[in-house]
């Protein structure tokens, strides 16, 4: 008796748990969903009151005005050159450098553990005014390189501490047996730890492509040449002296959440095993 009523007790935590879950997932999920249905509402019926959770009136002007009555390709070139390039070499030299944290044993290794993470706690609009003084004597305002290099400095701390778990997590006994057969350090890394190493890059890519690619405040400062701007910049130009374009800035939204969310599933199955095998050690 007390066994069916201890299951009982269990099944119902679980539900209560499941109904938990559900409830902060759709708190989560509703903003995303009313962006979406927003974007197919006529002008009229975006700003309505009734709030109807499902369009009337389904239409696809906004999409039309978003992609052809403004320069969106522009903006979106913009936007994957500067964040796939930062993210590129932010996974190269975090790479590197993490390999140096996990397999090498040097005076400072401690304290530059502690600067990363020191520099990863630093909020970006700290960096403001340097990085800006910086870029302009060296010549590099209202060009991409600068913008390049501003995210691959900001995503490079959280990539090199990510990518310490995860070679952390790979027994050096590997790239040993592998030396012992011949390899050199370099080929045992590239044949043994790389390939392991895989998910981790996949998971560390994924956080540090949002942070460049949601970033709107540096693009706007460095950025003087509208030709230049990136899609975060770009959101709010449907916003003028007559008020705001409220279904044109829905599309404009959804198309900018659409490459994030593509490359989200394209490398989820290796995201989630990559975040798993990355708290094996820290």
């Amino acid at each position: 008796m007390s066994g069916s009523v201890r299951s009982g007790a269990v099944r119902i935590r679980r539900i209560g748990l499941s109904a938990l879950a559900l409830a902060i997932a759709v708190i989560f999920v509703f903003p995303t969903y009313w962006m979406f249905a927003s974007s197919f509402k006529p002008r009229g019926e975006v700003l309505s009151t009734s709030y109807d959770l499902v369009p009337s009136t389904v239409t696809l002007q906004n999409y039309a005005t978003a992609l052809f009555g403004s320069d969106f390709l522009r903006y979106l070139g913009n936007s994957l050159l500067v964040t796939l390039t930062a993210v590129a070499c932010s996974l190269v030299a975090g790479t590197l450098a993490a390999l140096a944290m996990s397999r090498f044993r040097f005076r400072g290794r401690k304290g530059f553990l502690m600067l990363v993470l020191v520099a990863q706690m630093v909020p970006f609009e700290a960096l403001m005014v340097p990085m800006f003084l910086f870029m302009r004597d060296l010549g590099l305002l209202n060009k991409l390189p600068s913008l390049i290099l501003v995210y691959w400095v900001t995503t490079l701390p959280f990539t090199i501490w990510s990518l310490r778990g995860f070679i952390d997590g790979i027994p050096m006994d590997l790239e040993e047996a592998a030396m012992v057969d011949g390899c050199g350090r370099a080929e045992a890394f590239r044949r043994v730890t790389l390939p392991l190493l895989g998910p981790g890059l996949v998971a560390t890519s994924v956080f540090a492509f949002i942070t460049a690619w949601n970033e709107f405040l540096y693009a706007l400062i460095f950025m003087r040449s509208q030709d230049l701007q990136t899609l975060p910049v770009f959101l709010q130009s449907f916003q003028n002296a007559f008020g705001t374009d409220w279904g044109a800035t829905m599309a404009s939204a959804t198309l900018f959440t659409l490459p994030v969310l593509v490359f989200f599933l394209a490398v989820q199955r290796k995201m989630v095993s990559g975040v798993t095998a990355g708290a094996v050690k820290g």
